[in-house]
């Protein structure tokens, strides 16, 4: 292939995480255009709003990515879209659709095994976390499914790719510690969560499943293979006195009682090497910024990841000194460019196509050369996920 050969891209759901809105951080189209430039082809947008698709192509169009979209289609459905695409050669499917469309084998919600059946295992798939919003098993069938047909799948746990958290990785390795605890603090700002879908555990399975996730995975991703049997949780409830919120932009009356989401919840566990761990998620501060941490602890060292959506930052207390902590923090770092780059790289070479340049921060730590989550990988975040909200809503 030449240098300029194009990357053939299908785009399926126009949703916030894919082309973005006016309080989030993420927009996936926006790095995949400056990773890709003008070997960028969007060849089709999938998604059932007309309207939504229509806006974003007259923001495409008026974007430097213009010539990406000139000659994007619009299906409402895959069924629609599939006869049409089967007839060009796709490299890359990126899933935005909400988690309700995938990860079982039902009709309606097996989008996955759906590509599978239309396109077999050539293209390279990308999707957003969590795998579904069912029960941890049918994930899992799924995941034996796609192994057994060679399907690579990269799932959206962007915050491995923090340069942040890949040198607290390389600390740990490099030093040989055997990591003793983990501690995970969440605090989302919800003041702007105008979804209703967010606010409703059947439909996107609750703070912990659909947002929690994240923290989840980085403990397992840090501290190792969690014992399910071991976690314990409980919640603060919406209807308890503490647990009243004052801001909300979206009217929760219209949610049935017990479908509206806790407002904080407590986690703990053992891991597989006897470490511990525990995770505190909460729905209570105002604006659009979240606040967060990660503690690690092993013999000698104590390593703090915080605020890893806004200004990531690794803090190291050593046993060179117990008054001052290394710090460590990559101005611009963006995981999503980061997971976003893995993932076109990875695509690319499966499609013997030159993989697409990208500046690089000499003497930095970098995220592997490949994808870093897999989709059996990601379900097993799943089920830690759905463990602590079951063991959160056992009543005493």
């Amino acid at each position: 292939m030449t240098l300029d050969s194009t990357i053939d891209i299908v785009y399926i759901g126009a949703g916030n995480i894919t082309f973005g809105n006016d309080n989030v951080l993420w927009n996936h189209s926006l790095r995949v255009e400056k990773l890709l430039g003008p070997r960028l082809n969007v060849v089709a947008i999938i998604d059932p709003n007309p309207e939504r698709v229509k806006q974003v192509l007259k923001q495409k169009s008026e974007s430097t990515a213009a010539a990406s979209y000139i000659g994007t289609n619009f299906f409402v459905n895959l069924d629609d879209a599939a006869p049409h695409l089967k007839l060009q050669n796709i490299d890359i499917f990126i899933l935005g659709a909400p988690p309700h469309f995938r990860g079982t084998t039902l009709p309606g919600r097996n989008l996955e095994l759906e590509l599978l059946k239309h396109f077999g295992n050539k293209p390279t798939i990308f999707m957003e976390k969590p795998v579904a919003t069912t029960r941890p098993e049918q994930p899992l069938e799924v995941a034996r499914q796609l192994l057994e047909a060679g399907q690579v799948i990269g799932v959206g746990y962007m915050l491995r790719y923090l340069k942040v958290v890949q040198k607290a990785i390389s600390i740990i390795k490099e030093n040989k510690l055997t990591v003793m605890c983990v501690i995970a603090r969440y605090a989302n700002a919800y003041q702007r969560v105008r979804k209703v879908d967010w606010w409703t555990k059947s439909q996107q399975g609750g703070p912990i499943i659909e947002q929690a996730t994240h923290f989840c995975d980085l403990c397992r991703y840090i501290g190792g293979e969690v014992k399910l049997d071991s976690i314990r949780a409980t919640a603060l409830e919406y209807n308890e006195p503490a647990g009243k919120l004052s801001y909300q932009c979206i009217d929760e009356s219209k949610i049935p009682e017990h479908d509206r989401i806790p407002r904080a919840t407590t986690a703990f566990w053992k891991y597989e090497s006897g470490a511990v761990g525990t995770l505190i998620h909460i729905i209570a501060l105002h604006g659009i910024r979240f606040s967060n941490e990660i503690a690690i602890y092993a013999d000698g060292y104590q390593l703090r990841l915080r605020e890893m959506y806004t200004t990531p930052t690794l803090y190291v207390r050593s046993p060179f000194s117990d008054t001052e902590e290394q710090i460590y923090t990559y101005p611009g770092d963006d995981p999503f460019f980061n997971e976003m780059e893995t993932f076109i790289n990875v695509a690319a070479k499966r499609a013997s196509k030159t993989p697409p340049n990208s500046e690089v921060n000499l003497g930095e730590p970098a995220p592997a050369g490949e994808i870093l989550t897999s989709y059996d990988d990601a379900c097993k975040t799943f089920a830690m996920t759905w463990k602590i909200r079951d063991e959160s809503e056992k009543k005493t």
